[in-house]
């Protein structure tokens, strides 16, 4: 008998996900793409729930192609999807939360998009259920983009559609040592490798869960565990992508949502033992990441809280945390007729704490916002250019 190949294998690592897993599993049968061309590999981790009992109900009443593994607790997402991935036969492999559910047609979508553009990942687009989504690379479907022509380096969690002989040929598993972010890793390693990555925007392929036990990985653990994947992602974009603009324009990726809350509003709730472990913490890592390139394309309050870590300045951290808490809007100042615009917040050119002008300068896309400002368009950056090259060129007389 002939052994067809699965399109797709649905990888569902499940622990204590009672009741949501129905909703996962109805959704996969809802598929589109039809039963034939899905397996589906779940890996119950150890859950007492009755997470293990329903899926092998479920597996003996589907068409679906469905092996369920059972297995002792392994403390964290990596080990079931690695089993999960260690068995898949399809030629794209989908890794799908028990939490959480497929849109009606996502896998149909997804495979049709990577075989229509031999793209080795697809994103497909995400909706919160009582959570919120990542939304910044939904603007548009992109045929075949990458990691530096989009956004996508802001969605590395690890549910999307991914070429299966791809992951293979680069021999790529998720790293069970970490605690917290290890689907970062394991996609921003993907996106750097692939020959192309596909975005569906327009159809909504995976809807996120929030529970309303809250039991979410990402939302749990200590600080440590966030400092731990914050310097995998960054020593990984280092040892991929050589020093230079592209490399900082994934650093942001880490500095922005891994590193920066740390040092927000929960801050000021530390301890003063806790601030200072956070701060050494992050000396390594602002040591080798933190670049002027990286600060410019922050906002403001975002790029002066990293550069009081960078200087180790708690003090002076905890007083723009205050601030920030407070809800108080800085004032703006403008200089340079308009067309230099600056946010005021605590110790713009205060002399005894020394910080920079540029540290408080708005970017574009936060200066438009502010009445008066004057956007210094293409045509007058080259008339300043033409002028200043006439000076440059004309013999002094």
């Amino acid at each position: 008998m002939t052994v067809v190949q699965p399109d797709v294998t649905v990888v569902i690592g499940a622990y204590e996900a009672m009741p949501y897993l129905v909703d996962c599993l109805a959704s996969v049968e809802a598929q589109t793409i039809g039963h034939a061309r899905i397996e589906v590999i779940a890996v119950d981790d150890g859950s007492a729930d009755g997470t293990g009992e329903y899926l092998e109900e479920f597996a003996e009443r589907t068409s679906l192609d469905v092996t369920v593994i059972r297995q002792d607790n392994s403390g964290g997402p990596s080990g079931p999807r690695n089993v999960g991935l260690g068995k898949a036969t399809g030629r794209y492999v989908f890794f799908l939360d028990a939490d959480d559910r497929l849109g009606p047609e996502a896998l149909e979508r997804m495979v049709a998009m990577a075989d229509r553009n031999g793209t080795d990942v697809v994103l497909g687009r995400v909706e919160g259920v009582n959570r919120k989504p990542p939304t910044s690379m939904w603007g548009q479907t992109l045929e075949r983009t990458d990691v530096f022509s989009s956004n996508i380096k802001f969605t590395l969690s690890a549910q999307k559609l991914f070429r299966h002989a791809f992951l293979e040929r680069h021999s790529m598993r998720f790293d069970e040592s970490l605690w917290t972010g290890e689907d970062a890793l394991f996609t921003m390693e993907a996106y750097l490798r692939a020959d192309g990555v596909s975005v569906i925007a327009d159809h909504t392929c995976y809807y996120l869960v929030g529970r309303e036990d809250g039991k979410h990985v990402t939302r749990t653990g200590s600080h440590t565990l966030r400092f731990d994947s914050a310097r995998a992602l960054m020593n990984l974009i280092a040892d991929m992508v050589p020093a230079g603009a592209r490399r900082d324009a994934l650093m942001v990726r880490p500095f922005l949502v891994t590193l920066l809350p740390q040092f927000g509003p929960k801050f000021l709730k530390d301890g003063e033992a806790v601030r200072r472990e956070k701060l050494e913490l992050a000396k390594p890592l602002v040591d080798a990441y933190w670049t002027g390139e990286v600060a410019h394309r922050l906002r403001v309050h975002e790029r002066l809280r990293l550069q009081l870590v960078a200087m180790g300045r708690s003090d002076l951290l905890v007083e723009v945390l205050e601030f920030m808490k407070a809800k108080k809007t800085p004032e703006t100042v403008l200089e340079k007729g308009g067309r230099r615009v600056y946010f005021a917040y605590p110790f713009f050119r205060d002399p005894s704490a020394g910080l920079p002008d540029a540290l408080y300068l708005a970017e574009p896309r936060e200066a438009r916002k502010v009445p008066g400002y004057k956007e210094v368009g293409v045509d007058q950056l080259l008339r300043r250019a033409v002028r200043k090259a006439r000076r440059v060129l004309t013999p002094a007389g």
